[in-house]
């Protein structure tokens, strides 16, 4: 299908980084858009911070997953830069915009997080998103704090590293997360472009918590412990009510989550 063609997917900004590629690799809705700055593999191509959005096809809404994960100020501030270009966008177009961010805005709050909660980013990374999303406010545009992404996360690169070490806390255990695995995104995607209404933020992981030690386990992958550092966090949990009342995942699961991000 040529990009001249019409159909109802979304413009999926961003399709060459981890997260984009793996979200291609278990797509199974309407065919994206799928954007690349040089356009390999048959994607839109569009330099999007030097160049005007190319002619598109009609979408049915716009997925920014373009950022920047590390670097200088400079650097990391070109989230908002690159979601402001999606939002401009979906505003001219008239379709919904979800925005990637990151449950890194919260900080390290103990409890279940929810959306309303102060926002408290402890790192360069949480800190630019958290600049990102005051400016991309507008009605159409939704940002995702997203949980850890099973098979996109630190635990999948310590993996690919061929060596994980966990903290272990006072009680014996190791770090739990909010979790959820790709085809849980393409989920919540979906049916947030497909709902009829969409709230400013959203928390999006599966309801529960995942211990790190348990995916391991589950994907049969060795690990080492450690004693945690004092600032290490036993726990990071959302609050995910409001996305289980628009478009709901399962309870969480570690096996689940080893198996969806490709982990075993």
């Amino acid at each position: 299908m040529s990009l001249s063609d019409t159909h109802t997917g979304p413009l999926i900004m961003g399709a060459s980084g981890r997260l984009g590629r793996t979200l291609a690799r278990v797509w199974d809705g309407s065919a994206p858009v799928w954007q690349t700055r040089g356009g390999a593999g048959g994607t839109l191509a569009w330099d999007i911070l030097n160049a005007p959005a190319p002619e598109l096809p009609d979408i049915g809404g716009i997925v920014v997953l373009a950022g920047v994960t590390a670097g200088s100020a400079a650097e990391l501030a070109l989230n908002t830069d690159l979601a402001l270009a999606g939002a401009e966008l979906g505003a001219r177009l008239g379709v919904p915009v979800l925005v990637a961010s990151t449950q890194a805005v919260y900080g390290p709050q103990p409890g279940l997080l929810r959306e309303d909660a102060p926002l408290m980013p402890a790192s360069d990374y949480g800190r630019a998103k958290r600049a990102m999303e005051a400016a991309v406010a507008a009605p159409h545009v939704t940002c995702l704090r997203i949980g850890n992404v099973a098979g996109c996360d630190a635990l999948a690169a310590g993996i690919a590293r061929g060596g994980v070490v966990l903290d272990r806390f006072a009680d014996g255990q190791g770090p739990r997360r909010a979790m959820l695995g790709p085809r849980d995104l393409c989920h919540v995607i979906q049916g947030l472009l497909a709902a009829p209404a969409r709230p400013p933020v959203l928390n999006v992981a599966r309801p529960g918590l995942v211990a790190m030690a348990d995916v391991l386990m589950a994907a049969g992958v060795a690990f080492d412990w450690r004693d945690a550092p004092p600032n290490a966090l036993p726990e990071l949990g959302l609050d995910v009510g409001l996305l289980q009342g628009i478009c709901p995942l399962p309870a969480a699961d570690a096996a689940d989550m080893a198996a969806q991000g490709g982990l075993k």
